[in-house]
């Protein structure tokens, strides 16, 4: 049945020889229409066709017809796409403004609806992408949006996605590029750092003051716990120092021999 019209014409012009002519133009045309029908359609895209205004089909990579005037077909990308949206002024929670950029990483999941729901998805994408960053970023406060910019960027992408979902997009990602403060903001930040490391060096430097002490204690608990071992520690004492010869030593006499002859004198005033 696919090849009955060219046969008819076969069989027309052997009965009928003085219609070869008119029966070799009607093929040159019908070869000229299928060639311009001819439409190629690359892996990376998809062939979105429509008749009589109608939508059809999608078609698939590779050689598909297109009968022009009747048909018409649109090819539609579906690489992941990269688009930069640009600084947005916005205003956190806190009320502090703020300048943030990102981009956003998405592909076409339906060829069919990225051309018959939405005139341009492109545009139509970033925009949405800006306002809802400005709405996420007013959502957080400011400490939140520098310290958890993972989670700032997958709630993007999710609200985004959920909104585009209708359009056959499909966002992959979204990267905040840069936070932009105030240039008084900054200010404040930094001396609130500075403050931050000089709190943690005093804590710090008091801690191993604690420590210190401690170890102090237990050495002068276990000094004190064995008779004749200050004295030998005094000893060591001056035998390190004896090592240099520019020091001067000052021997110190233990506080037991100060007592012994307290008591001494004592019994002395007794007697």
């Amino acid at each position: 049945m696919r090849y009955a019209f060219l046969r008819d014409l076969f069989i027309i012009s052997i009965d009928h020889p003085r219609y070869m002519g008119f029966i070799f133009i009607i093929l040159i045309v019908v070869g000229i229409i299928l060639l311009i029908s001819i439409r190629q359609i690359n892996e990376y895209q998809r062939g979105v066709k429509f008749q009589l205004g109608k939508y059809t089909k999608t078609l698939m990579p590779g050689w598909r017809l297109v009968i022009p005037v009747i048909q018409t077909m649109r090819k539609v990308d579906i690489r992941v796409k990269a688009v930069d949206v640009p600084d947005q002024e916005a205003i956190t929670k806190d009320n502090i403004s703020a300048r943030i950029n990102a981009v956003i990483y998405y592909k076409v999941s339906d060829a069919a609806k990225a051309t018959i729901e939405v005139e341009n998805f492109y545009q139509a994408v970033g925009q949405l992408a800006q306002t809802t960053m400005r709405n996420v970023v007013g959502e957080m406060d400011l400490d939140e949006l520098l310290t958890k910019r993972d989670q700032a960027s997958q709630r993007i992408r999710e609200v985004v996605d959920a909104l585009t979902d209708p359009w056959g997009i499909k966002v992959d990602n979204v990267e905040l590029k840069d936070i932009t403060l105030p240039e008084e903001m900054k200010r404040t930040i930094a001396k609130q750092a500075e403050a931050e490391r000089e709190r943690r060096a005093v804590v710090i430097k008091s801690e191993g003051e604690l420590q210190a002490a401690q170890k102090l204690r237990e050495a002068a608990d276990m000094l004190a716990s064995s008779p004749g071992a200050l004295h030998l520690r005094t000893l060591s004492t001056l035998n390190d120092l004896s090592s240099d010869q520019s020091n001067t030593v000052i021997f110190a006499i233990p506080v037991e021999i100060l007592r012994a002859f307290d008591n001494i004198v004592e019994g002395f005033k007794k007697k």
